[in-house]
């Protein structure tokens, strides 16, 4: 359904991508951060599903054509921690949402697993988003803190996940909170990674579609 498609970096550097388009023109835009295996082809798919619910959607690469296979999760936790979190959300993610709202869309910004990590820093960090919905991830302190979002902010959580711990998430919440910033948390009875379909290890449809319906409404409500 969708495209690759190459875009600017604020200064100036050339990033990479996945792009579907909404059927209807001036649509709102929603850029997709990938989990930590790299842009693979689920990725790919949820980008898709966000055109078809009327959104133009862009999903960067951010670890530049590597994709991990699933069971290789050192190679997995290889690149997730080479990566340059600030430099990926200040520049490429950023990128993506000026190049999605470059005629003047609104632009929101969603991510799985280390994309919900990221998720949560552009929420700190990109002046240009309108809403952000981070999925089972959150940044260390060093990064982003909950005093930082300046956007509205939705989060879905999984209550057996020993990475994104509930532990981690209601301190988050908790100084969300205590910022006074408008956020919604959601949490499921499911493992880390549920959404994902192809890891029938982990995915939770029921969840995994609730979830989904909440975020697709969070982003017409915040973003057209």
């Amino acid at each position: 359904m969708g495209t690759s498609v190459t875009f600017k970096r604020p200064d100036g550097k050339e990033a990479h991508g996945y792009l579907a388009n909404a059927a209807q023109g001036n649509a709102p835009g929603v850029v997709v951060i990938q989990e930590w295996w790299g842009l693979s082809e689920q990725i790919k798919g949820l980008t898709d599903r966000f055109a078809l619910a009327g959104f133009d959607a862009l999903a960067p690469d951010l670890y530049n054509g590597v994709v991990v296979p699933y069971h290789d999760t050192e190679a997995a936790n290889k690149e997730m921690s080479s990566l340059d979190f600030i430099d990926a959300t200040t520049q490429t993610v950023r990128g993506a949402a000026l190049y999605l709202g470059r005629n003047g869309a609104k632009v929101g910004l969603t991510g799985f697993c280390m994309g919900g990590a990221v998720t949560i820093i552009g929420a700190c960090k990109i002046p240009e988003l309108g809403a952000a919905v981070a999925f089972y991830g959150i940044p260390p302190d060093e990064a982003a803190r909950p005093g930082e979002v300046k956007i509205p902010l939705q989060g879905h959580f999984a209550s057996r996940d020993d990475w994104c711990t509930p532990a981690l998430v209601d301190g988050f919440e908790s100084g969300l909170k205590a910022a006074g910033k408008p956020a919604e948390f959601y949490r499921y009875e499911a493992d880390h990674a549920f959404v994902n379909e192809q890891r029938a290890a982990v995915h939770d449809r029921e969840a995994a579609e609730l979830a989904w319906g909440r975020a697709a409404d969070f982003f017409h409500k915040h973003l057209g």
